[in-house]
């Protein structure tokens, strides 16, 4: 596994040298490239200046913010250097938190946090068991492909997780979505609920969660490939019917669905000698 970034964790007087790894898989994604449907040539995406019309290389290239309509003012590569954030190499935590603090749609991108070498092991054992004895979540910044990030550090198996989190003023207020003042729901809806709900749960580690999507698209990449004929199955449209009902009927199907649990009898099993006394006598 290669790291993406290396820095420090400082918290107080407290450095650990740690490196930063991607924690999703990308390998296994599917993606597509364009193609030119006469002859199944590659499209390329050419670097057109809007104004003269001209394909430009990477170097007449240059980054600019617009301020006004059509008015720009031009950054250089040396102009972001000067900035010299601190973060850039070190992710400073100014404080502690409890994991119900941080509202979930803050969440953005996980990576996975090792020590840098074995001279760092020791006080990277120090912070991931304090932080697990704790219960408590570190929150720093720091700057990663040229952009500062808010991060959580947090405890996971004998590791450390970075979560990047998006800054509270990027999320919009749920509470600004139509319809849902004055919301209500009828107490008996709410006790059949809570009783599927019951009988639905179970451990997370037991719920199949698999990309069926992906799975359809590589067997449609198979069957193109091998010139078998593509075989879609329509999904049955379920009649509408009231919501108590709907429950009801819910609940009957998910405890079918559970196996049921054997009594015990109380009367244990004869050996053959014991047996075989018992038919002599």
């Amino acid at each position: 596994m290669r790291s993406i970034w290396k820095g420090h964790i400082r918290f107080s007087l407290v450095t650990i040298p740690v490196a930063i790894y991607n924690a999703v898989e990308t390998s296994e994604q599917v993606s597509f490239r364009q193609l030119h449907k006469k002859d199944n040539g590659l499209i390329g995406y050419d670097k057109r200046c809007r104004k003269c019309d001209k394909i430009l290389k990477n170097d007449e290239i240059v980054k600019g913010y617009e301020y006004e309509k059509d008015q720009f003012v031009i950054i250089e590569p040396d102009d972001l250097k000067k900035l010299r954030l601190k973060s850039t190499k070190v992710i400073e935590i100014e404080g502690f938190v409890n994991e119900s603090e941080i509202n979930p749609s803050l969440y953005d991108t996980p990576y996975f946090a090792g020590p840098d070498g074995e001279v760092a092991s020791k006080t990277y054992a120090l912070l991931c068991q304090t932080l697990k004895e704790s219960g408590k979540m570190g929150i720093g910044k720091v700057v990663i492909r040229e952009r500062e990030s808010v991060v959580l550090i947090a405890p996971r198996d004998k590791g450390l997780m970075l979560y990047k989190l998006r800054y509270p003023d990027e999320v919009r207020n749920i509470n600004d979505v139509p319809l849902l003042t004055d919301l209500k729901a009828e107490k008996e809806e709410v006790k059949l609920a809570k009783l599927l709900v019951d009988q639905m749960s179970k451990p997370f580690a037991e719920i199949k969660l698999k990309d069926k999507y992906k799975s359809a698209v590589k067997e449609l990449i198979k069957a193109k490939i091998e010139g078998r004929e593509i075989v879609t199955m329509e999904e049955e449209e379920k009649p509408a019917i009231d919501i108590i009902t709907a429950l009801k009927q819910s609940i009957e199907q998910a405890g079918k669905l559970k196996k049921p649990m054997k009594r015990a009898t109380g009367e244990k099993k004869q050996s053959a000698k014991t047996q075989k006394k018992q038919k002599t006598a």
